[in-house]
């Protein structure tokens, strides 16, 4: 049973979720959805873990990748406020960072994927070296880029996290998942964002009820073997794409044995992989973005620093995921089926996502704890925003 409310013009919303959520009872979602600075879907259902337990209000679940959205919209806010500049060196605000061919890279580069530096296999030998942020740190500023910054661009799957996370916390001053709450959880009011979750809300949180979702899935060794053998079918069929690079950036070694759920890894903040939301603060803060950067008389951004963050970088192919993502700075095109020129938002691992369409000027987010689907999101997301974009369209 649904719980929360909607408002009439988008029960079709409310229809979609109730056809996610898992047929064995096991698993929960919630889903908010602002249209013109009001809240018309505001949706939770199911459980939030293995024992039944059920979905409440405040509960707040893990989202992968759409933390990357959040991060870059916290880097946005000091960029307007002028602390840096988008041209600006990443090595004049992280000195360290001025190693290996890197001294050039811009905040620019780093925000839209084009700084080289997203085979994390060249960076650490284990994945829970992830859950250590100065090893990762300054792992990544000896790192070299695998390709000359701003020749390309691929995903970086994982080292955006520390790329970006350690370059707010060298303009602020203090740690990261501080940072997050002092510049937009608190003054929009949000009742769960969180990279790195404080010990008084880890009762809160869903734990994800799939192996593959908590656990790395297939072996390194195994994905290596896979991507070898269609490499050779994309030859043959001429198709460019090269899934050693996924592999690359997205498989660390014993990253198979790196458990999600566990308390060690969600108490640190990795701004990449391991936020914890509620669907209701991811949506309140795309509102804001969909608003021009202001929402309930709280202005975070401005109109022209929103612009500049949603506006396309590149439509090359991406040597990481193997579709064009049209980035922005930090985030991509809307998950939705039909083309949305001026929406932006970022997808994650597991079927979470967020997205703003300043035309409509609608916020979508969903949150999820069951499911695996890819590295790059999956159809859920994509279902919950196209009925979105249809109830607002007819409203």
């Amino acid at each position: 049973m649904l719980q929360g409310r909607v408002e009439p013009d988008f029960s079709e919303v409310a229809a979609v979720l109730r056809s996610l959520l898992p047929r064995s009872g096991i698993g929960g979602a919630a889903v908010c959805v602002y249209h013109r600075g009001r809240v018309v879907v505001d949706l939770w259902a199911g459980t939030r873990d293995e024992a039944g337990t059920p979905w409440e209000e405040d509960t707040i679940s893990l989202s992968y990748s759409t933390t990357k959205g959040v991060a870059s919209t916290l880097l946005h806010i000091l960029v307007d406020r002028g602390l840096t500049d988008y041209e600006e060196p990443v090595a004049s605000h992280w000195p360290e960072f001025a190693q290996s061919g890197k001294e050039r890279i811009t905040v620019r580069q780093l925000l839209s994927h084009q700084a080289g530096l997203y085979d994390i296999r060249r960076v650490i030998d284990d994945a829970h070296r992830m859950l250590d942020w100065d090893y990762m740190t300054e792992a990544l500023a000896e790192a070299a880029p695998v390709h000359p910054p701003g020749a390309g661009h691929g995903y970086h799957g994982f080292t955006y996290g520390w790329l970006i996370g350690e370059l707010v916390q060298r303009l602020l001053g203090r740690p990261f998942g501080e940072a997050l709450a002092g510049e937009i959880a608190q003054p929009l009011g949000l009742d769960g964002l969180f990279c790195g979750v404080p010990p008084d809300a880890l009762q809160r949180r869903a734990r994800l009820v799939d192996e593959g979702l908590h656990k790395g899935g297939p072996s390194f060794d195994w994905a290596k073997r896979t991507a070898k053998l269609l490499n050779k079918g994309f030859e043959w069929a001429h198709i460019p794409v090269d899934l050693r690079n996924v592999a690359a950036a997205l498989l660390p070694p014993g990253i198979e044995a790196l458990d999600f759920n566990s308390e060690d890894l969600v108490r640190v903040s990795i701004p990449s992989a391991n936020g914890m939301f509620t669907a209701r603060s991811l949506a309140r803060l795309y509102a804001m973005l969909a608003n021009g950067g202001e929402l309930d008389g709280v202005r975070l951004l401005s109109e022209r620093t929103v612009r500049k963050a949603s506006t396309v970088q590149s439509t090359r192919r991406d040597r990481v995921v193997p579709f064009p993502l049209h980035w922005r700075l930090g985030f991509h095109r809307a998950p939705v089926a039909r083309p949305l020129p001026n929406a932006f938002g970022h997808a994650g691992y597991g079927g979470s996502g967020a997205w703003a369409d300043p035309d409509r000027r609608l916020a979508v987010a969903l949150v999820l704890n069951s499911g695996v689907g890819t590295p790059f999101g999956d159809i859920r997301i994509v279902r919950i925003g196209n009925a979105a974009v249809r109830c607002a369209e007819r409203c």
